[in-house]
């Protein structure tokens, strides 16, 4: 087992709570260049060894902007309490759109060429994260109201050309982390508003990634593999607003939660090298069944617990590429990206889906050492259920069971632009 607090930063763009948006240039054609199309400094993120392809010398500066509508139905959420025969239908309103409009993600790149086979790189990305925040008297409170995960890796490369055809490179992921979460507790007392759950951590930790390039004439491959980091964050657990025969358990503690950031492998294949007209293709796999629970293990009180059980998920990214002129190059594409969610272990902390993108974008060539990039992509969500119980109070007299009956629906727009600067 391997959970931790990061547990509901979710967004409806892709698997989990990780994102995509790393590259303009890639968001315009789904991604699917992926490990192998190596054009400007974001490959260091994707796949190092392709630096080795680059032109010169280059710093690639990126910005997403994502408008993310997602909204949840009650289908008949309660709470069972002790000594109430039937369950007790939780009222309150559907929580609004809970993501922030837009949300935006910088990424930034640098490459350096040492030799005529050797080349430094740096990245600097957000892998992970979003911030996900209901409405108050959200039907679903019991299970989430705030959810927030911001990450900063930090990645020092190396790429290497073995010869003319195969590449490798690999890097360091120096991953920070910030996890906040919070929702509601029931009181007993009749007439008694709710209470709170806060809990905050972060962590510093490190992973890998290698990476291979084959060209093969007209033909590129690449393929890399992202190791997992495991986190172990430290931070606060606050309950305060309990009353009646649960206000002994208000107060504030020293908590850890123990976290796997999945790894993920990609294979990436492009024709057309060198010439006008480019096909790209992209599978990749994360290892998502890693996340099987949440656990929070405050000082001095019994460790929380909330059951996940990820499955692993994979996408299948397709995209084509024309140089209109020397100038102006047009890309679309489009890819398939599966929930690693289940229906009964789903929660409105990571309102996801299986997702159909469809994506285009421009790169204008304003000189031989400047490059604008502008991408969009519509992102589909598939409408999920949601249908989860969790035991709050668990080991005394008070257990209550808060199930969360919902309809999970929404969809998103992503607007990607960039700035590659060659040296």
């Amino acid at each position: 087992m391997s959970a931790g607090a990061i547990g509901g930063a979710g967004t409806a763009v892709a698997s989990g709570f990780s994102l995509k948006e790393q590259s303009a240039k890639e968001t315009g054609r789904a991604f699917a260049g992926g490990a192998a199309a190596a054009d400007d400094a974001s490959i260091i993120f994707y796949n190092p060894a392709g630096m080795t392809k680059l032109e010169r010398s280059q710093i690639s500066l990126n910005s997403h902007f994502l408008f993310v509508d997602s909204a949840q139905r009650n289908d008949g959420t309660t709470l069972t309490v002790p000594g109430v025969p039937s369950a007790i239908p939780v009222t309150g309103n559907d929580g609004g759109n809970p993501f922030d409009q837009p949300v935006i993600v910088p990424t930034g790149y640098a490459a350096f060429q040492a030799t005529d086979r050797l080349w430094f790189g740096l990245g600097i990305s957000a892998p992970f994260g979003l911030k996900v925040e209901y409405d108050p008297g959200f039907f679903g409170r019991y299970d989430s109201i705030k959810s927030e995960v911001k990450t900063v890796n930090i990645q020092p490369s190396v790429g290497f050309a073995i010869n003319d055809n195969v590449s490798i490179g690999g890097g360091i992921d120096i991953q920070q982390i910030d996890v906040k979460l919070r929702n509601a507790l029931p009181n007993l007392v009749p007439g008694a508003g709710d209470g709170e759950l806060n809990i905050s951590g972060d962590d510093l930790s490190v992973g890998w990634n290698a990476g291979v390039l084959f060209s093969l004439g007209k033909i590129r491959l690449g393929g890399h593999y992202r190791s997992k980091v495991t986190h172990r964050l430290d931070g606060k657990y606050q309950v305060s607003g309990l009353v009646g025969p649960l206000a002994g358990a208000n107060g504030t503690a020293f908590a850890t939660a123990p976290l796997e950031i999945p790894e993920s492998v990609t294979l990436s294949a492009m024709y057309g090298v060198g010439e006008r007209f480019r096909v790209m293709a992209t599978g990749q796999w994360f290892n998502w069944s890693r996340f099987d629970a949440i656990v929070v293990e405050p000082n001095g009180r019994p460790a929380t617990v909330s059951e996940q059980n990820y499955k692993d998920s994979w996408s299948g990214h397709g995209a084509i590429e024309f140089d209109a002129s020397e100038r102006l190059t047009l890309r679309a594409g489009g890819l398939y990206d599966t929930t690693p969610t289940r229906d009964a272990f789903r929660t409105t902390r990571v309102p996801d889906g299986d997702r159909i993108w469809a994506t285009a974008g421009a790169t204008w060539r304003l000189n031989d050492r400047i490059d604008v990039n502008v991408s969009y992509a519509h992102v589909f969500v598939s409408e999920e259920r949601l249908d989860r119980r969790d035991v709050l109070f668990a080991g005394t007299a008070a257990a209550t069971t808060a199930r969360i009956v919902s309809t999970n629906s929404g969809n998103a727009d992503v607007i990607g632009t960039s700035l590659t600067v060659r040296l």
